[in-house]
């Protein structure tokens, strides 16, 4: 299989299932950590003594990372041995590479792999280490169709969503749901092209392809940070300031951020180098084929582009969220008697739907790592790919203006209502015999819990609003 005249040198690493259990480096155990095979022609041409010089081989267990260069990783220690935390898919035989101090699979393969061994041959002897999951193939897959699944889930729910707002203009008429409907139609792009992103990397020739996919990905999940953060900040202005600053055009600027700021990232990423997007592969099964995706390729082009602009909006989007939940504590305390039917099922689902909004579910990869990975790697794929059907559900299902509009436009018989049903009237005989109408009506704004009432007053068949 090599071409190299060296024989083939097999090195076997032997795990333990039960990554909870911690001993010292000195401690005995009657399990091996780690085992290698080598040919004995490797030292037949060697002299006596030269023999005896390499005729023991010596293993370094390293609990800390410092000697090593590694980037992306998380490391653990696991019975004494240092484990690189890799993808669950990757090709897991490395060698140490000279200088540079990092890590490279250059002339080795993975002969086999199992969940308690893996078995590497290589055509060279060096420093040699074997780069571990954090999740086994199984759980990856599960986490694989969770997303998969979840995203096409949400792009249904998505255009459900922008069907209703765009159908019914009393729904659009507020600033709230315009920066909602933005919102949606960002989450719903992003969704469609991931979805379609793993089919089309599976033409690696057609490599423009595979890099305006990618563009289009990463400029969509921008715009999608982008319409979180402003939602955060309208929240601000509406519930904090309460538009003491009156900004006019005030959707046309948020319009220009939320679909400009993105744009122009993604031309400086692309006009520095168009190779930083491209066909990325997360590793190799045993069987040759590989796991491809098209997306961001350059590893400075991700954190700064990405992971930078992403915790900056959502460190402010958290902020924004306090902000907002004591300013609400606070006017629900001064104005008791406006919220005395108020529950407390009502007040926790607008804190869920608030939370939605500003995608503070995506904080869920910060704590994806150590003991607690898998647990939180399961939230951020099922919070996140479902982020679109959560909206639904907060925003369409549960609010009662829109359910009105569904039960008035779409519904028949006993379940739809008149177009005036909002309007709660009645009567009044003044002591000159006129008659006074009086209707009165209450809406909510998603951008907070207090209602908001309107009172009619219809003389003489003249309408007065109050």
């Amino acid at each position: 299989m090599f071409s190299n005249s060296l024989s083939l040198c097999i090195c076997v690493l032997q795990t333990r299932a039960n990554s909870r259990l911690k001993r010292s480096v000195a401690a005995v155990s009657s399990i091996p950590q780690g085992s290698i095979t080598l040919p004995s022609t490797l030292t037949q041409n060697l002299t006596s003594e030269e023999q005896n010089q390499v005729s023991r081989l010596q293993f370094n267990f390293y609990q800390k990372s410092t000697l090593f260069q590694v980037i992306c990783l998380t490391i653990f220690c696991n019975s004494g041995c240092l484990v690189y935390i890799m993808p669950a898919k990757d090709e897991p035989c490395f060698l140490l590479a000279d200088g540079s101090g990092g890590w490279n699979s250059n002339g080795c393969i993975v002969q086999n792999t199992t969940d308690n061994e893996t078995i590497c041959g290589c055509n060279h002897l060096t420093s040699f280490a074997i780069l571990l999951p954090t999740i086994s193939l199984v759980q990856n897959t599960i986490l694989t169709f969770i997303t998969y699944i979840g995203c096409g889930v949400s792009a249904i729910f998505l255009s459900l969503t922008l069907l209703t707002y765009l159908a019914f203009g009393k729904l659009r008429k507020d600033i709230p749901s315009k920066i909602l409907i933005e919102l949606c139609f960002a989450l719903l792009f992003l969704n469609l092209v991931f979805l379609v992103d793993a089919w089309l990397s599976l033409y690696p020739d057609a490599m423009g392809l595979c890099i305006s996919t990618a563009w289009f990905l990463h400029y969509f999940l921008l715009v999608v940070f982008t319409w979180m953060g402003l939602e955060g900040v309208h929240m601000y202005l509406a519930i904090v300031k309460v538009f003491n600053n009156f900004m006019s055009h005030y959707m046309l600027k948020f319009s220009l951020v939320g679909w400009g700021v993105p744009m122009l990232v993604v031309i400086i990423v692309i006009a520095i180098d168009k190779n930083n997007y491209g066909l990325v592969s997360y590793g190799k099964f045993v069987d040759g084929t590989s796991d491809d995706f098209c997306w961001l390729k350059n590893d400075i082009a991700f954190y700064v582009a990405v992971v930078a602009y992403f915790c900056v909006i959502f460190v402010f989007n958290f902020i924004m969220f306090i902000i907002v939940l004591v300013q609400l504590h606070r006017v629900k305390n001064q104005n008791p008697h406006n919220n005395k039917h108020r529950t407390t099922i009502q007040d926790v689902r607008s804190v869920i739907g608030i939370s939605i909004l500003l995608g503070l579910t995506w904080g869920f990869a910060f704590f994806a790592w150590g003991p607690l990975n898998l647990a939180f790697m399961y939230l951020f794929a099922i919070f996140n790919s479902l982020q679109g059907f959560f909206i639904f559900v907060f925003h369409c299902a549960v609010k009662e203006t829109v359910r009105r509009q569904w039960r008035t436009y779409l519904c028949c018989g006993r379940m739809r209502l008149l177009e005036n049903s909002g309007w709660t009237n009645f009567l009044l005989k003044c002591s000159d015999g006129s008659k006074i109408l009086f209707a009165k009506h209450q809406s909510s704004f998603s951008t907070s819990t207090r209602l908001y009432s309107t009172t009619k007053i219809v003389v003489c068949g003249s309408p007065i609003d109050d």
